[in-house]
């Protein structure tokens, strides 16, 4: 593997940088759940900066990489080979409301190929971590996908993004997509729910138009244990059609 060597201390990395803030949203003297913004079907608080600004401080006095943030931007720096992808704060609106499924999330990507990937589910003690065609683990445990291989059997995640079509047509093209399914769950974190397919707790993930920073760590962990990873262009910057699952099955 190339860049092998290197690639593991870039995963030490963003490990570091994932607990540090998962560690500050969890502090309840520390965080804050003042609502930032609150337009259309989005939602930005304002612990999703201050955990932000752990990351950014963190990466950037720890690599040189450029890094693309779902509050910032892209911040251009002088090594460019890598990008770190973040969402400081997955399930913002969870959070907020003091459902304990959200979580940070830290990709390492070149180009449009992930390179590794971590979770930090901070409500449950879990940190995610994945090399992509290398191997994934929980707490350092290896994971595995499952093993179910008929759709009738699967348990699907999925979920609407913040651009999503809510008309009668739209809403009827959805029921189709999933109604071969067994179960059918909507999570309100995509990187959890990549981490899930990643570990064999559900089978398949779809979503339309989900932005690239609410998946890069999570499919970098689900392509490191095994799963099927396809990404397509979606009609929105930074938005892409993520399909992911365990393989055994046609998930479309």
């Amino acid at each position: 593997m190339q860049y092998k060597d290197e690639i593991e201390a870039w995963l030490s990395i963003a490990e570091k940088a994932a607990l540090l803030a998962g560690s500050y949203l969890l502090n309840p003297e520390q965080q804050s759940k003042n609502i930032n913004s609150d337009a259309g079907r989005d939602i930005k608080i304002a612990a999703d900066v201050e955990s932000e600004n752990i990351i950014l401080n963190f990466l950037k006095e720890n690599s040189g990489f450029s890094i693309l943030s779902e509050e910032s931007g892209m911040i251009q720096r002088n090594d460019r080979r890598f990008t770190w992808i973040i969402d400081p704060l997955d399930g913002s609106l969870n959070y907020l409301r003091g459902i304990p499924f959200c979580c940070v999330s830290i990709g390492l990507w070149h180009e449009q190929s992930p390179i590794l990937g971590v979770v930090n589910d901070f409500h449950h003690s879990e940190l995610y971590t994945g090399i992509a065609g290398k191997g994934a683990w929980i707490n350092g445990v290896k994971i595995r996908i499952s093993s179910v291989n008929e759709k009738k059997r699967a348990l699907l995640c999925t979920g609407f993004p913040i651009n999503t079509d809510f008309s009668t047509e739209s809403l009827l093209s959805f029921i189709q997509k999933v109604q071969g399914y067994k179960k059918v769950r909507i999570l309100g974190s995509a990187a959890l729910s990549l981490v899930y397919i990643a570990s064999g707790r559900a089978d398949a993930y779809m979503e339309d138009d989900i932005m690239l920073w609410d998946v890069a760590g999570g499919i970098a962990i689900a392509s490191g244990s095994g799963c099927k990873c396809e990404i397509n262009a979606g009609s929105h910057p930074n938005a892409f059609r993520v399909t992911v699952s365990n393989g055994n099955f046609d998930v479309n």
